[in-house]
């Protein structure tokens, strides 16, 4: 899916955010336990990877965007675009803490769902400012003045041994503790979404993914197929099939979302 849509408020000239989405059940797995969401009027993007095996990492993936998206939408319909960042964060907060209790309730109440949960990654898009929060190891990157950066950090037991010299990013890159993370939607009964701000700027692309595109697909060729000269949609589809070309030994998501300057409107004469 492709959408539009253009932040409100600001003295300067507001930004366009342009959006795609698109979300594969890969090559190797027999169900898709991502979900993702876009919802362009919110300028709200959230993709959301289960854990759980059969049916439970389903369920918590789309339990996590769908409350999310719900819990957000209510608190947008009074707060509106002219809300400051501050109190976006704690309305982001507040949506996570929604469905964390949700999913870990789900997960105590049902058998069938026992030690569910997801990973998170989400952003929130506004007139010159994009707020990213993650919990997992699903990632948000950006592509600015033709440079690829990543902007999350991952909640994972591989990267505290990277953070403590443990191994080496070579190691890394086929570590046994790879897909092991140290914070989870619906696991325990708190959670906290990492959040940062970062400013926007005309010509920024950002992309959030889960683990089974950036497993699969190197920094450089992430950044080459982020630089190809075609629409927004296309873009994520040649992702996901790079993922799959490379294995797919995982479910394969991601959204694009690209910044503009809105055209002035003309004062007719």
């Amino acid at each position: 899916m492709a959408s539009v849509g253009v932040s409100l408020f600001s003295t300067r000239p507001p930004l366009t955010w342009e959006f795609a989405a698109l979300t594969d059940v890969g090559r190797t797995r027999a169900h898709n336990e991502d979900a993702v969401h876009v919802d362009s009027a919110l300028g709200l993007a959230l993709l959301a990877d289960g854990m759980g095996g059969y049916k439970g990492g389903e369920v918590a993936s789309a339990m996590a965007v769908s409350l999310m998206h719900a819990s957000f939408g209510r608190w947008f319909a009074q707060a509106g675009m002219q809300a400051p960042t501050r109190v976006i964060r704690r309305a982001l907060q507040a949506a996570t803490d929604e469905a964390n209790s949700s999913i870990l309730h789900a997960g105590m109440t049902n058998h069938e769902l026992q030690g569910m949960g997801t990973t998170l990654v989400l952003a929130a898009f506004r007139p010159q400012r994009v707020l990213v929060g993650h919990i997992g190891d699903s990632r948000c990157y950006r592509v600015r003045n033709n440079k690829l950066e990543l902007l999350t950090r991952d909640h994972s037991l591989r990267q505290q041994q990277l953070d403590a010299g443990a191994i080496t990013a070579e190691e890394a890159l086929n570590s046994p503790t790879r897909n092991l993370v140290t914070r989870a939607v619906g696991v325990e009964a708190q959670v906290l979404l990492e959040m940062h701000e970062h400013s926007a700027r005309p010509g920024d692309l950002y992309m959030l993914c889960s683990d089974g595109l950036s497993e699969m697909v190197s920094d450089e060729q992430l950044f080459t197929l982020l630089g190809h000269d075609v629409g927004l949609q296309k873009k994520a589809s040649l992702l996901v099939s790079i993922a799959n070309d490379n294995g797919g030994r995982d479910n394969v998501s991601v959204v694009l979302a690209s910044a503009s300057v809105a055209e002035t409107p003309r004062t007719a004469k």
